[in-house]
């Protein structure tokens, strides 16, 4: 079998079976009373749901789905801030058969119309404040159903009266469909930023969904009585495969924020007794200033690949460098518990992924030295099924032998760990978010008149790096950057839209007239913009 072919539907592995619907129900009969659940809005009431209470909403409003309509196979746009809603629609999708399309809410308005054109969705769950969105989409949805709050805050508006209430998508559990366990059948869809055109989106099988939890739970070495704070986006990874599934394997419980919030947060882990989360640099850095308070309970965080010893020193906690992507489900690179790494580690190759680093002819590099950072699993189970619609773009990301390009280059060292370089591909992290610089240039380009342009990340302090663009126009013209700016707002998300545009008549370049980006920001950190 070519290495880079998914398994056949009939194949026998981990998951012959399983899908995540069996996860769930699993978890409902083995621990019908324990929390799984816990919801706590910065405005409104909170609530929370066992293990037995959730698999029967999620019951309830599979049986709500299929009586509207929906089928297995049919996409269903999840378009969701943080919320109880996000979750049991998530799952009831799942067991239903259909896939669930999680999309970034700070998207624009163009941006989502592509996901939705792209998945082909069929209907769409969202909440008040976003719903002129999707409205706007040009979509012939089935229905639109709404949740009654904004993640807890009340609508400022009335919902219209051709819009479902989420509530009116709960029906009676025993008119849920059931159906054999498909583990190789799509399960969800997530859009990732696009390096040389549109977005693509990931598609994950019940089998990818099976894997991110059961890796995800061992790796973190969670068990039944840890507590996960997540307020990351469960429309990303991090928040979806390694807290939520892997909480779900453990039998566990996550509570659950609209966002973060560092004024809340330290609240928030000693009340409810949590033992893990994960941090990423901005909240990091608003955290790290905060006393940690003695009653904590806290065992670990993930902080990904970053200089963990400021936050090590500060808190006296165990802290877990990681590597993972959209793409891979889960963590493919991970440090052990109770292991101090070196500043910017990763960790080592986690067990069901082939890990190498080569050189620029494809030549395994040294110890210490720095390469291309490439993966092997199973598409399908241990890496992402395809890019929906897109066979060419599932077809370039992999060789002949099948491994993967990550688009990272990273240091290896004889004791295993593997230190992370930089980013290979025009990729900027801006926040939480990952930006193709790809995306906003094709926005500027599409303006006209533009001779040339180029994307860098400026340094920030919060947020890691934010957006610069460069522009050569083909003829002077008034008011360009504000022009541009302006069209970045409407049509991209407001994290993508760059933070300045300079009008340049030139650009440093390297080889055939390239553009020299290096060159850009390094400018950008010496003038401290």
């Amino acid at each position: 079998m070519p290495a880079k072919t998914a398994l056949k539907p009939t194949a026998t592995h981990a998951f012959t079976g399983r899908d995540l619907p069996w996860l769930l129900a699993t978890q409902a009969q083995a621990r019908p009373n324990h929390p799984f659940l816990v919801w706590e809005p910065f405005e409104g009431s909170g609530a929370r749901w066992t293990y037995q209470e959730f698999a029967r909403d999620v019951a309830r409003v599979c049986a709500g789905l299929a009586a509207r309509g929906v089928v297995g196979g049919d996409r269903v746009l999840i378009h969701l801030g943080n919320c109880p809603e996000f979750l049991i629609a998530y799952f009831a999708c799942s067991r239903l058969g259909a896939i669930a399309v999680t999309t970034n809410t700070r998207s624009s308005v163009e941006e989502l119309a592509y996901y939705a054109s792209n998945s082909q969705v069929v209907a769409a769950i969202t909440q008040p404040q976003l719903l002129d969105a999707v409205q706007s989409l040009g979509v012939k949805f089935r229905w639109i159903a709404c949740t009654s709050t904004d993640l807890g805050a009340p609508p400022e508006a009335a919902k219209p009266a051709d819009v479902l209430a989420f509530g009116d998508l709960f029906a009676d559990e025993s008119a849920a469909p059931t159906r054999p366990a498909e583990p190789m059948a799509p399960n969800s869809v997530q859009y990732t930023s696009g390096t040389t055109s549109r977005p693509k989106g990931v598609v994950w099988t019940h089998a990818n969904a099976l894997w991110g939890a059961r890796i995800g739970a061992s790796l973190l070495d969670i068990h039944g009585d840890d507590v996960s704070l997540v307020y990351l986006p469960l429309f990303h990874t991090n928040a979806m495969s390694y807290s939520t599934l892997s909480t779900l394997w453990s039998g566990g419980t996550i509570v659950l924020h609209p966002k973060f919030s560092a004024s809340r947060f330290w609240d928030a882990i000693v009340r409810h007794q949590c033992t893990w989360f994960i941090g990423i640099a901005f909240t990091l850095l608003a955290l790290i200033k905060q006393p940690k308070p003695p009653a904590n309970k806290l065992r670990f965080i993930g902080l990904g690949a970053s200089d963990i010893s400021a936050i090590r020193d500060a808190w006296g906690l165990r802290t877990l460098g990681w590597f993972g992507m959209t793409e891979t489900v889960t963590l493919t690179i991970m440090a052990e518990h109770g292991w101090l790494g070196r500043e910017m580690a990763m960790g080592v190759p986690v067990p069901g992924y082939e890990v190498k680093v080569v050189r620029d002819d494809g030549s395994e590099v040294d110890f210490g030295e720095s390469g291309h950072l490439k993966l092997r699993g199973i598409p399908g189970i241990s890496m992402f099924l395809e890019y929906l619609g897109n066979q060419e773009a599932t077809d370039e990301c992999y060789d002949e032998e099948g491994w993967f390009s990550t688009g990272d280059r990273v240091t290896p060292f004889a004791d295993g760990q593997i230190r992370f370089d930089m980013r290979e591909k025009d990729m900027l992290r801006v926040g939480a978010e990952s930006v193709a610089a790809a995306e906003i240039e094709r926005v500027i380009y599409s303006m006209g008149a533009i001779a040339e342009v180029a994307v860098v990340g400026a340094p920030d302090e919060m947020l890691e790096e934010v957006p610069v663009a460069y522009v050569i126009p083909l003829m002077e013209a008034e008011n360009l950057a504000d022009r541009i700016l302006a069209r970045c707002r409407q049509e991209l998300a407001d994290f993508k839209v760059p933070r300045r545009v300079y009008v340049v008549s030139d650009l440093p370049r390297v080889t055939l007239g390239k553009i020299d980006k290096k060159l850009l920001r390094q400018r950008l950190r010496e003038q401290g913009d």
